[in-house]
C-alpha cells in the first residue's frame, strides 16, 4: 500500500506513524469495536420502540461489534483509523440529533409513544391449520371461492385468519 501512497508510510502520529502496516498493539481494532458498540448502544433505540425486531437487530449489531476485533486485526492502520473516525462521527451526530432542542430547531417531528400491548397474539400453527382444511373434491369452475361475509363478522380474528387461509388454499387447488 505504501508504494501507491507514499504519504501512508510517514503520515501517521504517535504509535501509528506507518499507516500501511498492521497495529501491533491492537489499539485500533479495540477502538473500532468500542466506538461501534457505543454507537449501537446510544443510537439504535431512537424510533424503534414499537418495532418487535428492534431487540434482535440490536443484538445482531452487538455480535458484529464483537466480531470486529478479529476482522480488523489484519487490516492496515489507515483503514481502521478511517473506521474509528467514521464511528465517532456517527456517534456524534446521533447524540446531537437526540437532543430535544436540536430536533425542534431542525423540525424533526416527535415520535408518538407506542401503546403497550395488553393481550398477546395467539400463535397459529400453519400445519394444524392445513390439517383442518376439509378434503373436498376439486371443482373446476371460473368463479371465485365463496366467502360468507356475514359469518366472518361474527368470528374471532383467529377463525377469520384460518378461514382466509383455507379459502386461499382452495383457490390454489382450482
Amino acid at each position: 500500500m505504501a508504494e501507491k501512497m507514499p504519504s501512508f508510510k510517514y503520515g501517521g502520529a504517535y504509535w501509528f506513524t506507518d499507516l500501511s502496516t498492521l497495529d501491533s498493539l491492537y489499539v485500533f481494532p479495540a477502538l473500532t469495536t468500542l466506538t461501534f458498540l457505543i454507537t449501537v448502544e446510544c443510537n439504535m433505540q431512537e424510533g424503534m420502540e414499537g418495532n418487535p425486531s428492534a431487540k434482535t437487530m440490536k443484538n445482531v449489531s452487538r455480535v458484529l461489534a464483537a466480531l470486529t476485533v478479529p476482522f480488523t486485526m489484519s487490516f492496515p492502520k489507515a483503514i481502521v483509523c478511517y473506521w474509528i473516525t467514521s464511528n465517532l462521527f456517527s456517534l456524534s451526530y446521533g447524540l446531537v440529533l437526540k437532543a430535544p432542542g436540536v430536533k425542534k430547531a431542525i423540525g424533526v417531528p416527535e415520535i408518538p409513544p407506542q401503546p403497550a400491548v395488553t393481550t398477546p397474539r395467539a400463535n397459529i400453527d400453519l400445519y394444524t391449520a392445513l390439517k383442518q382444511t376439509p378434503n373436498k373434491p376439486k371443482q373446476h369452475h371460473n368463479s371465485l371461492p365463496h366467502c360468507p361475509l356475514n359469518q366472518q363478522k361474527r368470528q374471532t380474528k383467529e377463525q377469520l385468519l384460518l378461514l382466509r387461509l383455507q379459502s386461499s388454499i382452495r383457490g390454489l387447488e382450482i
